[in-house]
């Protein structure tokens, strides 16, 4: 048996076209299969601030079925940086991974090592074993596949990210980097400050260094204007909204748009 099927996102990033996803942070099967009906390029599931981790494998599971029976990819943050953590995700069948926090390129790099067979000419450090990656044992070419569809990349979300930030981008195989502009304005000191010039500033700095490095740059897209205006400056793998965002959306709109009476229940 065969796993030949190529890894959507990195075809992106080799095309220089741009992936566009959803935060999907309900946790829901059911929504992540309905998002790859719709037409998403990926379904972003974060372990790191809710659901389950990379170490609950049955959720994952249902969560990498529903995106597979689709088309889409399932875009993963595990929860920590220990290679462990991303071991077990690739075992489970996950191809897209990054990992939150980081500080240095060493961090970065044992990381990526986690995901790779071969690693810099020599050994990596993913263990070859039967797990659902390989479809227990049936998959013939697994070693050259996986090594070459799996993506690991690093959030750039800490000032000593930024600060290292051309270190980090020179870690080998890196896949991306995904800017973490909430948590970058508390590690600058401006909590929720988005415009603020020390966090526009990291923000530029880590985009422009990735797009001149050539590593493929994701970040979050408040808008669709804002979106727009990220995929036109280099980058290439875009979150437009979540699940939480688009009910409340949706259904304050309803509640706005009703003319008539309602009781007041709280």
């Amino acid at each position: 048996m065969s796993n030949a099927e190529t890894n959507g996102i990195r075809t992106a990033f080799e095309d220089g076209t741009v992936a566009l996803g959803v935060l999907e942070n309900a946790y829901s099967p059911a929504l992540v299969e309905f998002y790859g009906e719709l037409g998403a390029d990926f379904v972003w599931v974060d372990l790191e601030h809710g659901g389950p981790t990379q170490n609950d494998g049955p959720e994952l599971e249902n969560l990498l079925r529903a995106a597979e029976r689709t088309g889409t990819e399932l875009l993963v943050r595990v929860s920590d940086t220990e290679p462990s953590s991303v071991r077990k995700a690739l075992d489970l069948g996950v191809r897209n991974v990054f990992v939150p926090r980081v500080e240095d390129a060493e961090t970065v790099r044992e990381a990526v090592k986690a995901a790779r067979f071969r690693y810099e000419d020599g050994p990596g450090n993913r263990g070859l074993a039967a797990p659902r990656a390989r479809r227990w044992g049936l998959v013939e070419d697994y070693v050259a596949t996986e090594d070459n569809e799996t993506l690991v990349g690093a959030t750039i979300e800490t000032k000593a990210a930024v600060e290292a930030i051309d270190d980090i981008l020179a870690v080998p195989e890196l896949g991306f980097v995904f800017v973490g502009p909430l948590d970058l304005s508390v590690s600058y000191g401006h909590p929720g400050e988005l415009d603020h010039p020390d966090v526009e500033d990291a923000v530029e700095t880590v985009r422009a260094a990735a797009v001149d490095a050539g590593v493929p740059l994701g970040g979050l897209g408040f808008g669709m204007d804002d979106v727009n205006e990220k995929a036109a400056n280099g980058y290439q793998l875009l979150h437009v909204g979540s699940t939480t965002g688009a009910l409340k959306q949706a259904v304050t709109g309803w509640w706005d748009a009703f003319e008539g009476e309602r009781p007041t229940l709280r």
